[in-house]
Parts: C-alpha cells; structure tokens; sequence
C-alpha cells in the first residue's frame, strides 16, 4: 500500500491497516527505525489491559495501586542506596 507524505511530513494510515492494528482517532503509536525501515506500532494505554489478568479473590483498584507505589518506592529506595 502507498501513501504520500505532505508538505507537514504527515501520512495517513490505509484504512486495512489501521483496522488490522486496531489503531483510531487520538490513539497514540511509534515509530521504530531498523536500518532503512520503519516500523509503527500503536501504543497501548494501560486502561485498554483492565480486565486481562485474573486477580485471586476480591481487590479493589486503590489497593492494586497502593501495593504497586510501595513496591516501586522500595525498588527505587534499593537502587539509590
């Protein structure tokens, strides 16, 4: 597929592709040069993963979060020491 790039140094996505990626307005990707080519890639937002990783019982968002700013101030605290 071909696309021609402005005067702005903009593309458009085919219409395939954008589908086949799952890509839509205001969605964020990028761009990964090897070599001579180019890769795009969308990148996803944590909010699109809600939901794929089954928790044991119940919990609650607030406490996820909390456990996980814990766990990542004491790696951080490891690392500066």
């Amino acid at each position: 597929m071909l696309s021609t790039v402005t005067t702005k140094g903009q593309v458009t996505i085919p219409k395939p592709i954008r589908d086949a990626l799952g890509i839509g307005p205001n969605d964020r990707i990028t761009f990964i040069q090897e070599g001579e080519r180019v890769l795009l890639q969308p990148v996803r937002a944590l909010k699109s993963f809600r939901g794929a990783v089954k928790t044991k019982g119940p919990g609650s968002f607030d406490e996820e979060r909390a456990h996980a700013k814990t766990a990542v101030a004491g790696r951080n605290k490891e690392e500066n020491e």
